[in-house]
């Protein structure tokens, strides 16, 4: 399982481990590799959500409930927080997947380490879970990456090294994850809302130095847009595969 990251703007990189053949409904595993997606004017073809740049970042963190997806096809949804990925070539996250096998659901969480493979928790997740994230690092190569599902009644923390982080950027993103042969599609979830989201300890506003609001757009196609944001609360809308 590989997931994301962003190289000059924008990337993306997600797959789904084998473990995925384990959760509920047994789908079958589908691997999914790095591809780089740059971002311009605020668009993005794999990410939606709010990045903020231009200073030294070492914590990120907020809430979320887990959206219910609605299946019509296999399709695939991330939602996260992390450092770095956008102007730097690695990232640090953790978050959940909210994905389709054919017509059915399957949730799970996960984190990751990029350029390193990611790793998905065994522990139980459903539609309307209340989750909580953060990414936090030492500034010289360790990080700590905490999840917590409060309404299963679990967290998971794992900490990690990556000397080569540049702690150039915080994230709190929806993404459409990618493949080798590109964007994967869009599973429709709805809306996400996002709350209480930090970076380096305080709230994003519309006006934290640097903050940058990405809709996820192919060509003219607008796939997911995130809201205004007030006090550390968003929330991004999905609107095509």
């Amino acid at each position: 399982m590989s997931r994301r990251y962003l190289c000059g703007a924008l990337v993306g990189v997600l797959a789904i481990a084998a473990a995925l053949s384990a959760t509920a409904g047994g789908a079958t595993s589908s691997v999914r590799q790095a591809r780089m997606h740059k971002l311009t004017n605020s668009t993005s073809t794999n990410w939606s959500g709010y990045a903020v740049t231009g200073g030294r970042y070492t914590q990120v963190s907020s809430s979320w409930k887990v959206p219910a997806v609605s299946c019509a096809g296999t399709a695939y949804s991330s939602f996260w927080v992390g450092l770095d990925g956008d102007t730097s070539g690695t990232v640090e996250q953790t978050g959940t997947d909210s994905d389709c096998s054919g017509s059915t659901p399957q949730y799970y969480a996960w984190y990751e380490m990029y350029p390193k493979f990611p790793s998905n928790y065994s522990n139980p997740v459903r539609s309307g879970d209340s989750m909580s994230a953060s990414v936090t690092t030492n500034g010289s190569g360790s990080f700590t990456l905490t999840i917590t599902d409060s309404t299963q009644g679990w967290t998971r923390t794992t900490t990690a090294r990556l000397k080569s982080a540049k702690l150039a950027s915080a994230e709190v993103i929806a993404e459409a994850p990618s493949s080798s042969g590109g964007v994967l599609p869009l599973a429709n979830f709805g809306t996400v809302s996002f709350s209480s989201a930090k970076a380096n300890g305080a709230l994003l506003t519309s006006s934290t130095p640097g903050i940058d609001p990405i809709t996820m757009q192919s060509g003219s196609t607008v796939k997911a847009k995130p809201s205004s944001i007030s006090s550390g609360n968003f929330s991004v809308t999905w609107n095509h595969s």
